[in-house]
């Protein structure tokens, strides 16, 4: 239990049986919807995500215009709110707004890891130990979008009110995020891709409403539309020994690529880019490569 807000994280599973059987087969490759239970928790009312938004040091809010296409270049800025209010009148603001690594406030924590706690098993059954565990927030206001991007967690959506549609796009295709992107992402470039409108052919679209969740594979390019009601949903994402050797090994091949190679990019699930990975680790730690 929190001592300042008495809430015990999850009294009763949020996943139940058939959530978690789902959930196994579909790990960690494949996209799909499950139920949850989390509902009507007094950690994710507007009121407490605003003053959580207060707490958490400024590298963690972001919070931008909600009128957005599905394709834009760079952050494209806010509305001249601040983001208490953003949050407060999320219904009328034209935002989207992120709260990042919730676990640094210990209530949230104990909320993440509990949920995760649920699934721990399940993961670590496929990809090794669960790492790195995080926690993300996202308020919306109605219609808004999420532009187009990926991420490099493993990742599940839970949707607590309102409702979206998240279309996703097959993870590791050069089509929907070419490789030299994902190398540039993981040394400290942009996670927006670039649009275009031959692609929407390619995606995915999964509509979740309150107690639904969508499962996101790692690096699978996206993008979100708000529905005609204000959002709020919980991300709760880790990273595994094979999430971080992929990154690893797209980094290895930007340095191949620099050489004037033309690399092969990392292979997905099970393949494990141990060579890579490995190769880049050494190449990191050397003098003068950094």
């Amino acid at each position: 239990m929190d001592a300042q807000t008495g809430f015990t994280a999850i009294d009763t599973a949020v996943f139940d049986a058939d959530a978690r059987a789902h959930f196994a087969a579909a790990y960690p490759e494949t996209p799909g919807v499950i139920r949850h239970n989390l509902a009507d928790s007094p950690l994710m009312t507007l009121d407490a995500l605003a003053d959580l938004a207060g707490r958490l040091p400024p590298a963690s809010i972001e919070y931008n215009r909600g009128d957005l296409p599905i394709g834009v270049d760079g952050k494209p800025g806010g509305t001249g709110v601040g983001i208490e209010d953003t949050i407060r009148h999320i219904a009328i603001s034209n935002s989207w707004a992120v709260l990042k690594n919730i676990e640094q406030v210990p209530a949230y924590r104990d909320l993440l890891l509990a949920l995760l706690g649920e699934l721990q098993p399940l993961i670590e059954a496929k990809t090794g130990a669960m790492l790195r565990p995080q926690g993300f927030v996202f308020i919306s206001s109605p219609d808004a979008v999420t532009p187009y991007h990926f991420d490099p967690e493993h990742n599940i959506l839970l949707q607590l009110v309102g409702s979206k549609t998240m279309t996703q796009f097959p993870a590791g295709v050069d089509r929907f995020a070419p490789d030299i992107l994902h190398e540039g992402y993981h040394i400290g470039g942009p996670r927006e891709l670039k649009w275009r409108d031959d692609l929407a052919d390619g995606g995915t679209a999964f509509a979740i409403a309150a107690g639904e969740a969508v499962m996101v594979p790692v690096m699978a390019p996206l993008h979100v539309r708000i529905g005609p009601a204000s959002s709020t949903s919980l991300s709760i994402s880790w990273r595994s020994d094979w999430s971080i050797a992929e990154a690893d090994a797209r980094c290895w091949n930007g340095v191949l690529r620099r050489w004037g190679l033309a690399p092969r990019p990392p292979g997905r699930f099970p393949a494990t880019n141990r060579g890579k990975a490995a190769a880049w680790r050494i190449w990191r730690r050397l003098p003068g490569t950094n």
